[in-house]
This record gives C-alpha cells, sequence and structure tokens, in this order.
C-alpha cells in the first residue's frame, strides 16, 4: 500500500466511540470524526465514520487506495464469552492439559478461588492417537481410524469449531495438518484451528489456550470480516482493507479471518505506534504512553522508538491485576497495561460503601447520564461534566448534547447523598479514584519493567487522554506531557504510520555449543518464506526488511531473554557474537551473568515487514508568549478541590510560541486538554501541546 500519494482511511472501533481517520500523503491528516460505536452491527457506525469524513474533505470513495481497520471486537467476544462452541483435540493422554494448566494457584491463600474460564471444559476435551517427538520425529502414526469417533463426539455435543494442538507440532506439523483434512472431509463447515499455525511454540498449556481462543473467535471474526469487507464495497471502496494486530503491523483480511486471535488488543497497539511516531520525531527516548477511551485506559512503555513488546498476555483474568487469574495468549504483542478506567466507567459503592470507579462501563449505549441516551449510573465522563471541565456545546463536536443536570442529579443520586457528600465534592471523588487507579497502573507496569516514570515524556491521547493527562502525570511524577494533533482520535492516525508485516516466533530447540547452522539457516529461511507470503498479499511491490532475534536462557531457566540477530545468512563467527550478546542483555536485566552455565536456545522469531516513511524531526519547543484567553469558565480545581477560574482556549486558534497557564481548558471538535493549575501549556512549530509542571519551569 503506498504512502507517497492518494487518500487513506483508517478505522478504529472501540467500545464506545469508532474513531476514523482520512489522510493525504504520508501525514496530511484531511478530516477526522468521532462517531457512537454501534455494538450490534459495527460496520454500520464505521460507514457512518466514513461518510463523514469523506463528506467533511471533499473527496469520494474512489479516491481511497488504502485501507486499515482495528477493532475490539475480538477482545469483547473473548471477555463477554460470545464465541462458538468449541471441542479441543489433542494428543491420547494429553486430554487435561486445559484442566493441569500451570499446576499452581494464581492466589494461594485465596479459600473462594475462580479458576480461569478456559472456554472448553473437560467433557469438550477429546483425544486421537499418534505422537511426535520434540526434534519432529514420528513415533506413532496418526490413528486414522478414531476420525469418525471423533466426528460423532463434535457432532454430539454441538460444536462449530475445534481446537487441534498435538504434542511438538511445532517441530512436525504433518499430524495436525492430515487431522484438519480428514476432519473437514467429513464435517464441511467445521471451523478448525490448528497450533502449529496459531502459536508454533513449545509449553502445550499455553499454545493449547492460544489456540482455543482463535477457534472460539474464528467463525464471529470471519463472519464480521466479510460483512464488513462487503458493506465498504458496496459504499464503492475499490482498494483491499488491512487489519492492524496486537504487534503493531498490518495484515490482510485473509489472515485476520485464519488468525483472528491476532486482532485482540488491535486498537491500542495503533495508539502505540502513533506515540513511537511522535516520540521520534521530537526525539523523546524514553516515553511513557497514555491512551483513555471511553472504556479503558492503556498504558505502554516506548524506549529508543520502540514500543515494549511481549509474547504472552493474559485475557479476561478473574482478578484484575493477579497473574496467572486469566486465559493465556501467546502471541506477539505489544506489551502494555490496560485497565477499566475510560469515560463511560461506572461509579459505584461497595458492600462496604467504599467508592470504586470501573471495570464496568455504560459503554456507547446507554453512555453516561449526562448524554441524555437513558444512562441513569454516573461514570467518570459525568464527574468532568459535573467539575465543568466538558463544555456541553462543544462536547463530541456537537453530535452530543450533553445535560449538565442530569450528570449533577446521578452523581448526587448514586454517590453524593450516600456518602453524604456534596455534588461537587462526589465528582471530585470520582476522578480522585479514577486518576490514581490510572496512575498506580502505570507505576506498577514501569516497576515490573525495572523502569522508572519520572525521567519520561507522556503522550497523552484518545478522547479522555488530554482531559486527564495532567492529573495522572502528578501522581506518576511525570513533569512533561505532549498532546499531539488529533488526539481525540489517536489509535486510528496510529494505524496510518504501521507496518504492513507478520512475525513468527517458532520454537526450535538448541544449545549454542551444539547449534547445527545449515539447520538453523534453513529454519529461518522457512520463515521468511512464510511471512513473505502474508506480507506480499498486502505490500506487493514493497522492498520488504527483517528483523531476527533468538530467545535465550541458561539451562533450567523457564523465562528467555531476546537477543537480535544479524539479518543475513549466520556463520560460525556469529556464535561468540550470540553468547557475548546474551549476556550482555543478562547483565541488563539481571546485573551479573552466571559463569559456565550452558546457555540455551528454546525459540526464534523473524519479522518480515514493508517500511514506512520515517518520521521528520522538528524542533519542539521555541521561544514562547503568553496569550489571554478569550473567555473564562468555573471549574472544581484539581488541586485544591474548590472552584475557580479557568481561561478557555480554542486550540485551532493558538500559534506556535503561545503559551498558556493553568487552570485553563484548551478545547477542540473530539477532546479537552486540561491544564492544571501546577502546569503550562506550549504550541509547538507544527501544533503539539506540550505541558510542562511549573516546579519543573522553576528549576
Amino acid at each position: 500500500m503506498s504512502n507517497d500519494s492518494g487518500l487513506r482511511l483508517a478505522i478504529d472501533i472501540g467500545g464506545t466511540f469508532t474513531d476514523t481517520v482520512l489522510i493525504q500523503g504520508p501525514s496530511q491528516i484531511l478530516a477526522t470524526t468521532k462517531t457512537p460505536t454501534t455494538p450490534d452491527q459495527p460496520a454500520v457506525g464505521a460507514i457512518e465514520g466514513a461518510r463523514s469524513v469523506l463528506k467533511e474533505a471533499g473527496r469520494d470513495w474512489s479516491q481511497i487506495n488504502g485501507m486499515i481497520h482495528g477493532t475490539t471486537l475480538a477482545t469483547n467476544a473473548l471477555i463477554e464469552r460470545r464465541g462458538a462452541r468449541v471441542a479441543t483435540v489433542t494428543t491420547e493422554g494429553f486430554r487435561d492439559i486445559l484442566e493441569i494448566g500451570y499446576e499452581r494457584r494464581y492466589s494461594q491463600y485465596a479459600i473462594n478461588l475462580v479458576k480461569p474460564d478456559l472456554l472448553v471444559p473437560r467433557t469438550r476435551a477429546l483425544t486421537i492417537g499418534g505422537r511426535v517427538d520434540a526434534h519432529g520425529k514420528e513415533l506413532t502414526q496418526l490413528d486414522e481410524g478414531a476420525v469418525l469417533r471423533l466426528v460423532a463426539d463434535l457432532q454430539r455435543l454441538n460444536c462449530k469449531a475445534v481446537a487441534i494442538c498435538l504434542m511438538h507440532s511445532y517441530a512436525n506439523p504433518a499430524q495436525e495438518l492430515r487431522l484438519r483434512a480428514l476432519l473437514t472431509e467429513n464435517v464441511p463447515d467445521l471451523v478448525v484451528s490448528l497450533s502449529h499455525e496459531v502459536s508454533p511454540e513449545a509449553r502445550e498449556f499455553e499454545r493449547l489456550c492460544t489456540t482455543v481462543a482463535n477457534a472460539y473467535i474464528q467463525p464471529l471474526m470471519g463472519k464480521y470480516l466479510a460483512d464488513f469487507k462487503a458493506r465498504f464495497a458496496a459504499e464503492g471502496l475499490k482498494c483491499p482493507i488491512l487489519m492492524m494486530t496486537a504487534g503493531g503491523g498490518m495484515t490482510t483480511v485473509e489472515t485476520a479471518a485464519r488468525l483472528p486471535i491476532r486482532l485482540v488488543e488491535s486498537g491500542p497497539a495503533g495508539g502505540a505506534i502513533l506515540a513511537s511516531q511522535i516520540a521520534e520525531e521530537v526525539d523523546a527516548r524514553k516515553v511513557l504512553s497514555f491512551d483513555m477511551g471511553g472504556t479503558t485506559a492503556k498504558l505502554c512503555l516506548i524506549d529508543d522508538f520502540r514500543p515494549q513488546t511481549a509474547r504472552k498476555f493474559e485475557i479476561s483474568r478473574a482478578e484484575r491485576f493477579i497473574k496467572g487469574s486469566g486465559m493465556p495468549v501467546r502471541i506477539p504483542a505489544i506489551e502494555m497495561i490496560e485497565i477499566g478506567a475510560g469515560g463511560g466507567s461506572i461509579a459505584s459503592l461497595d458492600r462496604l460503601n467504599r467508592l470504586c470507579v470501573g471495570p464496568q462501563s455504560a459503554g456507547s449505549d446507554p453512555g453516561p447520564a449526562g448524554f441524555g441516551k437513558g444512562g441513569i449510573n454516573p461514570t467518570v465522563t459525568d464527574a468532568d461534566i459535573s467539575q465543568g471541565y466538558i463544555d456541553p456545546d462543544r462536547f463530541a463536536e456537537g453530535r452530543l448534547q450533553v445535560d449538565r443536570a442530569a450528570s449533577d442529579r446521578s452523581v448526587s443520586a448514586h454517590i453524593g447523598s450516600r456518602l453524604s457528600m456534596e455534588t461537587d465534592d462526589a465528582a471530585f471523588a470520582i476522578s480522585e479514584i479514577v486518576d490514581e487507579n490510572m496512575a498506580s497502573a502505570g507505576r506498577m507496569h514501569a516497576v515490573e519493567s525495572g523502569k522508572d516514570l519520572s525521567a519520561r515524556l507522556m503522550i497523552a491521547f484518545g478522547g479522555n487522554g488530554p482531559l486527564h493527562a495532567t492529573r495522572v502525570a502528578r501522581r506518576s511524577q511525570v513533569r512533561r506531557i505532549l498532546i499531539p494533533r488529533d488526539p481525540g482520535v489517536g489509535s486510528a492516525v496510529g494505524f496510518l504510520f504501521a507496518p504492513v508485516s507478520f512475525e513468527i516466533v517458532r520454537s526450535f530447540y538448541t544449545t549454542i555449543d551444539s547449534l547445527d547452522l545449515f539447520k538453523l539457516n534453513s529454519f529461518f529461511a522457512d520463515l521468511y518464506d512464510e511471512a513473505e507470503e502474508v506480507v506480499r498479499a498486502g505490500a506487493p511491490d514493497a522492498t520488504l526488511r527483517t528483523r531476527r532475534v533468538a530467545f535465550m536462557r541458561y539451562h533450567g531457566q523457564g523465562h528467555e531473554i531476546e537477543v537480535e540477530l544479524p539479518n543475513r545468512t549466520l556463520t560460525f563467527d556469529d556464535l561468540e557474537n550470540l553468547r557475548s550478546d546474551f549476556e550482555s542483555e543478562y547483565i541488563g536485566q539481571f546485573k551479573r551473568i552466571v559463569p559456565g552455565m550452558t546457555i540455551e536456545v528454546l525459540n526464534w522469531g523473524l519479522t518480515v515487514s514493508a517500511p514506512v516513511p520515517a518520521p521528520l524531526k522538528h524542533t519542539n519547543m521555541i521561544e514562547g508568549q503568553p496569550v489571554d484567553a478569550w473567555e473564562t469558565r468555573d471549574i472544581l480545581c484539581d488541586i485544591s478541590g474548590v472552584w475557580c477560574k479557568a481561561g478557555v482556549f480554542e486550540r485551532s486558534a493558538l500559534k506556535p510560541d503561545d503559551i498558556v497557564s493553568g487552570p485553563a481548558l484548551i478545547v477542540e471538535p473530539q477532546t479537552t486538554t486540561f491544564v492544571s493549575a501546577d502546569f503550562t501549556a506550549q504550541i509547538d512549530t507544527v501544533g503539539n501541546i506540550w505541558l510542562t509542571g511549573i516546579q519543573e519551569i522553576r528549576t
């Protein structure tokens, strides 16, 4: 997909709003919009947004030569358990992989511990004879005579999808492929997911969980993507649609339909890509990305212009912050922490009369009480309205009529009166709780990664990110914040900077001392051919780039460290470098090496991607001049908790070098930037807003 000319369209379907961006060339944004998400038919809201930006820009469908789409549908289907009825087929003797799990409790002393829901009960766990060893050698042939029994069991159990995970299929997938062929021959409509395609790595429990999750949402996502593609084609779209993935790249609709698990968390990944792009533009090497939307808040650490990545995360945890309480999924992903803290997050009192915010959300329907669409529960947005931070006349481009009195009534009835608090105090308390929840999540994420937040630049976006950025930053000891242009649709803008790419991580166990270079180079050649086929479908003429990594550890350890490899055929001279590079990474994480220990390599990774235009560096700050507000409004000060006057500024009217002192509100069509009393704002040469803590200015 060319980035040099023509129009490109990006659509991000979130839990509350659908964000749409129309861009020309590499980076000229022509129009953006936020439309309420239509949960029953997500494509309807997406088309409404696309029509809106095309009309605003005076363009038509025939001029679009690239489209990128990200959606929360895969994530929500897993969380809300709206997928297909799934069975598993594992190697005979391994029926209870899901039941056994990690052989430990995620909370040792919890009497009423709730086990993670792994989607497939033991009654739907089936097996078949046959065995392959860890080196790919077939020890026992597949029991093809048992296939008819499997078919009968699947039909008796009324299963629409099946997850096949045979022992060591990452080393030799022949038995999985043969079993799929036999099953689909007998049940043509059966959806089959194979573990060697979904997650070709050792660790059977995580591989099976990932394959189950893929099979569970595959029928739903296949139907959705076909409908989405057909609806846009009927509107007049001629170009292919590319899908955003959790790893921060793009892939084709066909690949997404086959591997929908890669779409989980695809929207937030776009936000991390945007923050990385901006970080490189302003030469900020340590960044905290803060994306607060209507349903959730996402925080991501970015170092040297690259988001922190992971190969595993958990879905739908029984205990929100406890590892092991969710369903593990092993796919390449941008690592971020996501909590139920968005504008639509509902405030309530627990059984001890303590104030809680989220993770339940009012969503887009009925939405916050102040939206006048039937919502009665107080939300974070209602608290912001009650405190004067949101201008009813300018909110959501005027498409939603904000009723401040309704927000006040909701906050008072559900929180204030029950805690014997005034309405404004109750609204202030809601904000305090949600802002501390987000800051606490960021601090915890940084500590787990061995990093410090205080020296980082926060890049804030999303519909509510600019409104809460200074409040979260203060609690995180972050003193510098950047609000980019069009922050309300930040994730969708990020889609437009993502490469067409595909990443494969596959197990091939060896030690450095016994490494067979011929086998390894042949192994990488196979990975490249597999990844190139996917990428070429979306970027047929691009000059492709590759990145190779090894996942290494000392013998006996259960955790691997990622070590980058040269992007070429490896030679014997590379072996010593591989050892020294591993030790350097190990020292960086654990401050010492373990002399004399055997070094193992469990997995190898390859990413093939099409290039994207390099960001243009620019000067982020120039000599500034204070400007006066063109009006003021009463707000509840987030520091003192008392009412005060805040200056109101139109972002479009601010010029490079303008300085705004807090407290102030900088309004634009899709969001508002709140400048707290202890911050000042300055506009840079390309229109970004820089928020700086006054303490830092004085020093």
